[in-house]
């Protein structure tokens, strides 16, 4: 039997790293090629650690990924070798929360086809958590994926991603972002203390907001994925009015008080010219893992109501399980490993890019 990569990245998840993960969930694997020896496969592939001072003591889990690949039947040998991805430490990132540049018209960075916003009208109904899972489900289906953590005064997408690094810059003008999960992604999570607050009026938070789009080296990317704070203040309206945005994502829980805040949203892009492109109803329904009894906590139909009533479609309703909170307090979202729930979310992505939203 021919040695295929899901072969040797199922191998590869057998090691855990420190700070949690394992060389595929973290991204590490480069340059993988599988190549016919005379008496099985020969395995070659790179790892890349986030910094030049990080591969420096990485031989210990350069070896241990070179043994567990060779232990697969049909390998005859395997080589791996070790890069560093980024600047040398010592290279500082801009200062962000400058006060907003003048600029011709909406921007949108070289390279990227899609901007994507995915927002709610209120806090606390996961709209991160499907912000993190759906970048990192369309980034399984091959696409190029970004994610942006544009919640300025509550930033969660660097732990939710698990990044252990900060960002820097070649030049100090320019920002690296991470690329985690398959996914490039930055917050400004990744610049200041996780403790640190930002306190901030209106106009450095847009001057923050057109930075992080527009001095970000984001790349190639298919789709872009903007995580918008809750509400409809500054951001939101920044976001509308001064970037290329391809539409908006709603995310709302069944119950009529979060439906009250989201039909503020959908009013708001709408009223900016922003088309919304459907509606997810996330924490729709809850397995119990004991007894197997199907419980709606939150309320039923609300979010498909609401779709139908505004003639957008509704584009999945996402299960609530524990396993999603803690994969997103460990750093590994929950859509990055196998079960019901990953499952669902590569539905979603599924369907975005079949309808071409994606």
């Amino acid at each position: 039997m021919s040695v295929t990569r899901k072969m040797v990245e199922q191998a590869l998840r057998h090691i855990t790293l420190p700070g949690g993960g394992d060389p595929v969930s973290r991204d590490m694997v480069r340059a993988l090629s599988i190549e016919g020896g005379a008496e099985g496969d020969v395995v070659r592939f790179v790892l890349e650690a986030p910094s030049v001072e990080a591969a420096r003591g990485m031989e210990t889990l350069r070896a241990a990924a070179e043994q567990v690949v060779a232990q697969i039947d049909g390998v005859e040998a395997a080589s791996v070798a070790l890069t560093a991805h980024g600047p040398d430490k010592g290279t500082e990132a801009p200062t962000i929360g400058q006060h907003p540049q003048p600029q011709k018209g909406p921007i949108k960075p070289a390279g990227v086809a899609r901007i994507l916003a995915v927002a709610s009208g209120k806090g606390g109904v996961g709209k991160s958590t499907v912000s993190a899972n759906l970048a990192v489900s369309l980034a399984r289906q091959g696409r190029r994926v970004g994610l942006l953590d544009a919640d300025i005064y509550g930033p969660s997408q660097a732990r939710m991603m698990g990044a252990t690094a900060r960002t820097a810059s070649p030049d100090g003008q320019s920002i690296i972002p991470l690329r985690l999960h398959g996914v490039t992604m930055m917050s400004i999570g990744l610049l200041v203390e996780e403790d640190k607050a930002i306190v901030w009026r209106g106009p450095m938070l847009m001057g923050a907001l057109q930075q992080l789009i527009g001095q970000v080296q984001w790349g190639e990317l298919d789709d872009l994925i903007i995580d918008l704070p809750p509400g409809t203040g500054d951001v939101q309206l920044t976001l509308c009015q001064k970037t290329e945005l391809s539409g908006a994502l709603i995310v709302s829980t069944p119950q009529d008080v979060a439906l009250l805040d989201a039909r503020k949203a959908i009013d708001m892009f709408r009223t900016l010219g922003t088309p919304v492109l459907g509606l997810i109803e996330n924490m729709s329904t809850f397995h119990c893992p004991r007894c197997g009894a199907e419980t709606q906590i939150f309320g039923h139909g609300g979010v498909a109501a609401e779709a139908e009533r505004m003639g957008a479609p509704l584009l999945a309703a996402l299960p609530i399980d524990l396993d999603t909170r803690l994969a997103g307090d460990a750093g590994t979202p929950v859509a990055a490993g196998d079960g019901a729930v990953a499952e669902a979310y590569a539905a979603l992505a599924a369907r975005l890019v079949a309808d071409g939203i994606a």
